[in-house]
């Protein structure tokens, strides 16, 4: 058993790091195994060797991050806490120095950072290459990091148009005949492309650019034919594409322009004789110049804790037909 006491600069620090009602402070003890008392400024960790050490770290770390950006959310103290079990050298090193998208948005959001080692690999590939393939679990912000690196190069400049593309393919359901033009057809399943959008911009800008075509929503099947100049093109479930779909929508790249393919390989609602093209893409251009592959699993998973665990569960035992 071994005790540490910190002690923080002021109550007001005390309040922010440990959060809203100790919110934060709950997470860690529970992620950690240690006590955690916490005495006006000062903070007493009690429990075994291995994890006070990883908790001193943790601490040490949040309160530099707290300093560099003013506040802490439960999502950067869960990566954190994720590093800190598995890499305990390098607890939130990613996330305080790794790679950033600029703003895209004048509001809460300063820029867009890594929280994850792999989120790290994937933000340096959207800022390095102007071909990405992104393969990886739910809740690993594959889609939003994607979108934030659109809305970002769109504000810069550096693309004229973001056109936003997604197999129509549905999740085990048939939903029948959708009502109205192509784009209200296929708004339904873009929908977390728009939930990306709208958390990084205002949501009646959003419209203004969907109205004016700076923002394009397309179903693949749509895509083939085209030349995409100077935009930034995302296909969201890439998974759900077919071989011939997934080289179709890679050949619309044209000058001055990012391609970035988004997918989940364990949600794959193609028939069961159909291979995937995001499968087939990233089997053939990892390792191709110009072209990053990047792979995410259940460690760079940024939402509920429980969403790790129900992923991990599901892995573990193959789904019926």
């Amino acid at each position: 058993m071994k005790e540490s006491t910190l002690t923080l600069d002021s109550r007001d620090e005390a309040v922010l790091i440990f959060g809203s009602r100790d919110q934060f402070l709950r997470e860690i003890r529970q992620a950690l195994g240690v006590q955690i008392i916490g005495r006006a400024e000062q903070v007493v960790i009690k429990g075994d060797e291995e994890a006070v050490d990883a908790a001193v770290r943790l601490f040490t770390q949040l309160r530099a991050n707290l300093r560099k950006h003013g506040s802490l959310d439960i999502e950067m103290v869960r990566a954190a806490l994720e590093i800190a079990k598995g890499h305990p050298d390098r607890v939130l090193s990613i996330v305080s120095e790794g790679p950033t998208v600029p703003s895209p948005t004048a509001g809460p959001h300063k820029s867009v950072r890594a929280r994850t080692e792999g989120q790290t690999r994937y933000l340096s590939a959207l800022r390095d290459k102007d071909m990405v393939l992104c393969a990886g679990p739910a809740g690993t912000g594959k889609t939003w990091l994607a979108v934030a690196m659109a809305v970002s190069l769109l504000r810069a400049g550096q693309v004229k148009k973001i056109v936003l593309v997604r197999p129509a393919v549905e999740a085990g359901e048939r939903l029948g005949f959708l009502p109205g033009d192509i784009a209200a057809k296929v708004n339904p399943y873009l929908r977390p492309l728009f939930d990306a959008l709208n958390d990084l911009m205002d949501p009646e800008q959003v419209k203004r650019y969907v109205e004016n075509d700076v923002i394009e929503i397309a179903p693949l099947a749509y895509m083939r034919g085209r030349t995409l100049n100077n935009a930034c093109i995302i296909l969201d479930e890439g998974q759900n594409s077919t071989v011939s779909q997934m080289m179709m929508f890679l050949t619309r790249m044209g000058n001055g322009s990012k391609i970035i393919v988004t997918g989940d390989m364990s949600q794959i609602d193609l028939p069961p004789n159909v291979e995937s093209g995001l499968i087939d893409a990233v089997e053939r251009l990892e390792g191709v110049d110009g072209i990053a592959v990047v792979r995410l699993d259940e460690r760079d998973i940024v939402r509920h804790p429980l969403v790790q665990r129900v992923i991990s569960a599901y892995a573990s035992r193959r789904l019926p037909n």
